[in-house]
């Protein structure tokens, strides 16, 4: 979901929502034009893959707010501070919090972790799920989430609350059974 100034902005096109999707996980990185096309089109990219690119790239340049999609010689990425992407703040706070808990201050470490898992609302591009370049990047995700998760209730045991957390605890192993820190 793309915001300006509180109000959604409409992408449409599945291939432009890719496109977008594919160069926020690689915010601030540039993204050649060979490898979006690449991730866009797989083994098979129609012989005006190129051209399509070009286009496809230029609506969303009219779509979103003006700068953020910048063209690097052969290469396109798009300019983000850390605050702009969730992405980047959940990595953010998760680190943030990792440190907090290693400095032994677990209800600084607690409230930043729920302040980052507080950014998901379902499962990683889940508007992707059948796209090949989604796999790597929700499989990192979902790591990093469950990660966080730990972390979190770690934190929130060592401020004893373990009664409100063993019914999480309980669906989470269930889920995620072979987790031994969640086990733990």
């Amino acid at each position: 979901e793309v915001l300006e100034e509180g109000r959604p902005v409409p992408i449409t096109g599945a291939k432009e929502r890719a496109l977008l999707a594919i160069l926020l996980l690689h915010a601030n990185e540039p993204v050649t034009t060979d490898r979006l096309i690449d991730e866009l089109w797989g083994e098979a990219p129609p012989s005006t893959a190129r051209k399509s690119l070009q286009v496809r790239v230029a609506t969303l340049r009219r779509a979103l707010p003006e700068g953020p999609l910048v063209t690097r010689g052969g290469s396109y990425l798009v300019q983000v501070d850390t605050d702009q992407l969730d992405l980047l703040r959940f990595e953010r706070l998760l680190s943030d919090g990792r440190q907090a808990l290693a400095d032994g201050d677990a209800e600084a470490a607690a409230a930043t972790l729920r302040e980052a898992l507080g950014l998901w609302r379902g499962r990683a591009l889940a508007d992707f799920g059948d796209e090949a370049f989604a796999e790597p990047a929700v499989a990192r995700l979902e790591e990093l989430r469950l990660t966080a998760l730990e972390l979190r209730i770690e934190a929130e045991l060592a401020l004893g609350l373990q009664a409100q957390l063993v019914g999480d605890l309980r669906e989470l192993v269930a889920v995620h059974p072979l987790r031994e820190r969640l086990r733990g």
